[in-house]
């Protein structure tokens, strides 16, 4: 049965255990709770696995940091000395945790990585070049995991992580014979839920994080289509770990339409950069709460039954908390501002992320040739509340002596307002074009943007990239002038 969740993720490392000075105090143990506690979040969502290892007192696998001793760094140590720190007091720092989020009014779910596990034999392992799942003893140890978290704690569910890989674990299978062995996951994916909604008392919750897009499942082996035509999850998230950065434009069409179909929910999953700082002469920078709502407007608008977050600048503050309560609500993403932007495709295309529109490549000048970008906007741009829109383009190596033209859904943009500004790193590379948007505007749902470079200069015969394409929405108390006068959708 599919059900509305605002759900937080935390990883039990980066913000927690890593962090925190041993001996850890009761305050610190309920901080992942906390800090999200009185926001729409109510369900809590903790990681309880690293490849290398468990973050609870686990009686069938291997308990973080038992076999690292003496540490190395200050993390690990932390980490150990912080579990054990509540073990001695005759507390699991597990249930610790699901405590805390039933006294809250949350619900909790214990998400577990799958592509690998602390003291498995390394030829097992698919970074290592083995089978994986293929492998009984590696399929059998982390359905034994599984059973141990649906059974021994007071859990709601329990969330499969197939997407981590291959940032955050090893594939379950070797992409070589994937396609081949998805009944693998598939028999595993049926004996899971069978132990999850089967152990004692009320029947657990079955979740699945997988990829967005159906061909990046198929390459990984996880045939989505047969989980769900058989019933054995109750909610998706799809994603993809090795992305970090939000995006508005995520293609999850597919998989909320097929989820749909079987009574299964869907859970956008906003993640949490702006920038990843892979690109030259940038940094990590977290999405605005503006950013997060435009993302969080669009999947709404795509069907989804809630949102999915992490990672959040921290520690949490007002800012952060003001944005979990808005993603819970689609009436309050509705007509709050919003700034959509387009990612990029990543240089490295074995790291298992979806395509991206940008960047555009134009080699030179053409006559005859235009090029496309494909986005999606969430906003009715006849709202009377807009008080404006804006539209921004990254432009590399454009001079303002080009023929360069910009359509939007087949309109010309030439008799838009347009500012030319330079770019806030490496200036001379290239320029953003500001263009307010008054008469031509997106339409709600799917628009194109369509560029051409049809002349340059004499003596300069190279051509230009289009690497960002951002749309800024502003919403007003009351009725804007020009809005209200009219304008058109392109």
């Amino acid at each position: 049965m599919r059900r509305r969740r605002t759900i937080y993720f935390n990883d039990a490392r980066h913000y927690y255990l890593f962090v925190y000075d041993p001996p850890m105090r009761m305050e610190d143990a309920w901080v992942p709770v906390d800090e999200v506690a009185g926001t729409a979040i109510d369900t809590f969502s903790y990681g309880v696995s690293r490849g290398d290892g468990l973050f609870y007192p686990t009686k069938v696998g291997l308990e973080w940091g038992s076999d690292r001793k003496p540490f190395q760094s200050a993390y690990e140590w932390r980490c150990w000395e912080n579990m054990q720190s509540l073990i001695v007091r005759g507390l699991d720092p597990l249930q610790v945790l699901v405590d805390r989020a039933h006294e809250k009014g949350m619900d909790f779910f214990a998400s577990l990585r799958l592509g690998g596990y602390g003291g498995m034999n390394p030829d097992h392992n698919v970074a290592n070049g083995g089978r994986g799942f293929v492998h009984t003893e590696m399929r059998d140890h982390i359905h034994a995991l599984v059973e141990e978290l649906a059974t021994r704690y007071d859990v709601e569910g329990v969330e499969l992580d197939f997407a981590a890989a291959p940032g955050g674990s090893a594939h379950c299978l070797n992409l070589d014979e994937a396609a081949e062995q998805a009944s693998v996951l598939t028999d595993f994916v049926r004996d899971s839920a069978a132990a999850i909604r089967g152990r004692s008392g009320d029947p657990g919750l079955v979740g699945a994080r997988v990829y967005p897009t159906l061909a990046l499942n198929q390459r990984a082996g996880l045939d989505v289509g047969t989980w769900l035509s058989e019933g054995l999850l109750d909610f998706v998230v799809p994603m993809a770990y090795s992305c970090f950065v939000l995006d508005a434009q995520m293609p999850i069409d597919w998989i909320v339409e097929a989820c749909h179909q079987h009574d299964v929910s869907v859970y956008g999953m906003l993640q949490p950069y702006f920038g990843d700082g892979r690109r030259n002469n940038t940094k990590v920078e977290h999405a605005t709460p503006e950013m997060m709502r435009a993302a969080a407007s669009n999947f709404w608008q795509a069907g989804v039954d809630g949102m999915y977050t992490w990672f959040m600048p921290w520690p949490l503050e007002d800012a952060q908390r003001r944005i979990l309560t808005d993603i819970g609500d689609p009436d309050l993403a509705k007509e709050g501002n919003k700034h959509y932007f387009l990612r990029q495709r990543p240089e490295n295309k074995d790291s298992f992320v979806y395509d991206a529109e940008l960047p555009v490549a134009i080699p030179g000048p053409d006559l005859g040739k235009t090029y496309e970008i494909a986005f999606t906007t969430s906003d009715d741009p006849r709202n009377e509340r807009i008080s404006r829109m804006v539209l921004k383009i990254n432009v590399s190596d454009l001079v303002t002596q080009d023929r360069f033209e910009i359509n939007l859904n087949g309109v010309s943009l030439e008799s838009e307002p347009c500012r030319r500004t330079a770019r806030t790193y490496d200036a001379y590379t290239g320029v953003w074009l500001e263009f307010d948007l008054n008469q031509v505007r997106p339409r709600r749902g799917a628009n194109t943007l369509q560029f051409s470079l049809r002349e340059r200069p004499d003596g300069f015969g190279g051509g230009i990239s289009i690497d960002d394409v951002e749309l800024i929405v502003d919403y007003d108390l009351f009725p804007g002038r020009a809005t209200v006068e009219g304008g058109r959708s392109g």
